[in-house]
């Protein structure tokens, strides 16, 4: 475990490198992939109704440039005033290629989705989505219903509140007895407990990406208490990597890891956080994790809150200076 830490380690805070569009936007959830020589970021909004998700483009991981949303509020349904996005089946080797990967002709991505207004207000759930073309912000286009729901008849006591971030990834080897595995985040509680529950990470499969089960009768990262959320992985040699962020376990919001060597069975890392609270634009929250490695420099994005509002800032393994919308 401290190998894994030195290695992914980044103590260098760059500082902001997608800043909120105005006071009343507030970005949130960057994930990071590459196609064709560009690098990519999908991340959300929310403007004080809900979410919706957006596409922005670098040549260096430091400079961003907006292209427009992927995902956009709508009338009617179920996710009509909350859609989330996260691309799903990003490849997960540590210093690879960071591609998404094509599954039946089409890029994929999970959801956050929801209809009432308000910050992840009223039940939410996992909706999937498909695009032809990641690199464009065409509008995608999205299962009917949900795929997996508080409500649903094989709900655990961990999950039957409500569900929030999720991630995709290919099981290449099929360790876990399938192609596709869902990481999420969710609330619960125990049928003989009081209060509102406390927020874990768990685990879904599938076979077509489309239809998805529930694996196991745990969670697979919980503190009993707080929220420990928002699972990216990356495999180092032969170990599974899982960034996540914890909150309001111990003060504030901050990054973290633990390993597994089946996809299921994790060991959390006991030591220093990967990321916390320290500079003005991240003193109030440092979280919700997507690290790489790329050409020798561990890149960390991830969601600060604090002086300049909620925004996505970046902390590296080597100096490479400061951001311009950081001071």
């Amino acid at each position: 475990m401290q190998s894994v830490f030195d290695e992914v380690k980044t103590p260098f805070k760059y500082g902001i490198v997608l800043p909120q569009p105005d006071s009343g936007r507030m970005v949130d959830s960057p994930t990071i992939f590459r196609k064709e020589n560009n690098w990519y970021m999908t991340y959300i909004i929310f403007d004080g109704k809900g979410y919706e998700t957006w596409l922005a483009k670098s040549d260096d991981l430091l400079n961003w440039t907006t292209l427009g949303k992927l995902m956009s509020f709508a009338e009617t349904g179920w996710d009509a005033t909350q859609k989330a996005g996260y691309v799903a089946l990003v490849e997960t080797d540590w210093g690879g290629s960071y591609e998404a990967e094509k599954y039946k002709g089409h890029y994929w991505l999970s959801y956050l989705g929801g209809s009432e207004k308000g910050y992840e207000a009223g039940r939410l759930g996992v909706g999937i989505a498909t695009t032809n073309d990641l690199a464009k912000p065409i509008e995608t286009k999205r299962l009917s219903q949900p795929v997996l729901s508080a409500v649903d008849a094989d709900a655990r006591w961990y999950d039957n509140k409500t569900i929030y971030k999720s991630l995709i990834v290919r099981d290449k080897a099929q360790i876990t007895g399938y192609p596709f595995v869902m990481y999420y985040n969710a609330k619960g509680v125990k049928p003989d407990a009081k209060g509102n529950g406390f927020e874990t990470i768990a685990m879904a499969v599938s076979t077509n990406m489309t239809n998805w089960k529930r694996h196991g009768q745990q969670p697979l990262i919980t503190r009993q208490t707080g929220i420990c959320g928002d699972a990216q992985i990356t495999k180092i040699g032969d170990l599974y990597v899982m960034f996540y962020f914890g909150a309001f376990w111990k003060s504030d919001a901050f990054e973290r890891f633990a390993c597994s060597y089946d996809l299921v069975n994790w060991t959390d890392w006991q030591g220093d956080d990967l990321v916390s609270p320290s500079e003005p634009f991240d003193k109030t929250y440092a979280h919700k994790p997507w690290v790489i490695k790329w050409n020798g420099v561990v890149y960390h994005f991830y969601n600060a809150v604090g002086t300049k509002g909620r925004v996505i800032a970046l902390a590296t393994s080597k100096d490479l200076g400061k951001s311009r919308f950081s001071d």
